[in-house]
């Protein structure tokens, strides 16, 4: 019977966690979260790639959300190494952002960022080790 080789196993990086409430909604839309995209991108050091959309943008209004835990906006913005993702729930005014990378960065310089642009309190901040 062949003996099973041992495969090395990798971090294949680390991902940030980041729930926000109570922030200000004037910035949930395209236009602003661009900039954040753009802004969290340089912080981590990463190259932007495509970033993708799902929201009520050109919908008729009887085709839009209406319950407060569906309206917003979620929006991936790819990386060279990998992803960075927010929900925005306009209604209940809170953010959730995911910040995936397999490269290193420094998690509290990313909250700092988050906290003050969206100008809301901290309701979960974790930073897991991908493997």
């Amino acid at each position: 019977m062949a003996k099973k080789k041992e495969v090395a196993r990798a971090n294949y990086g680390m991902e940030t966690i980041i729930d926000l409430h109570n922030c200000d909604t004037s910035k949930f839309n395209r236009k602003d979260l661009k900039k954040f995209f753009i802004e969290v991108t340089k912080i981590i050091k990463a190259e932007r790639c495509k970033l993708c959309w799902w929201d009520d943008h050109g919908l008729p209004e009887e085709e839009k959300q209406t319950l407060p835990h569906l309206v917003g906006t979620t929006a991936v913005q790819f990386i060279s190494t990998s992803n960075v993702i927010i929900h925005t729930l306009d209604i209940l005014e809170n953010a959730y952002i995911n910040i995936f990378s397999c490269s290193v960065f420094e998690p509290q310089e990313v909250l700092e960022y988050c906290q003050k642009y969206f100008s809301g309190d901290v309701v979960t901040f974790q930073t897991v080790e991908r493997k």
